[in-house]
């Protein structure tokens, strides 16, 4: 069960984290859309699992490890956004969200 300090900073985690993706795509990973989808973070707020969806690239594995490369730049970039929000920036831990290749998956099943 989330608090409502914890909604409330994945929220904004999520909004800022999904612009600095949009702006910085085409220089820091060739131009891929990357969507954040989901944000979960702790209950201390000092980490925070975001995971994100890659389009416009074959090997989503390849702009995964870009972005994990690029982990001190996002974050700093992170940090001057919101810094009157919050008191420390979490530690982020970067993954694929995979959901919607699942549900393709299970649509194609079903169609069967």
């Amino acid at each position: 069960m989330n608090s409502t300090r914890q909604n409330k900073v994945a929220r904004l985690l999520q909004k800022e984290l999904s612009e600095l993706f949009q702006r910085e795509a085409r220089n820091l990973f060739g131009g891929a859309l990357i969507t954040v989808t989901i944000v979960r973070i702790s209950p201390d707020l000092a980490e925070a699992k975001i995971y994100l969806s890659i389009f416009g690239v074959k090997d989503n594995e390849e702009i995964l490890k870009m972005v994990k490369t690029n982990y001190k730049t996002i974050r700093a970039k992170l940090g001057e956004k919101v810094k009157n929000q919050l008191r420390i920036v979490p530690n982020l831990s970067f993954f694929i969200d995979d959901s919607l290749d699942y549900a393709e998956k299970i649509e194609q099943l079903l169609k069967k």
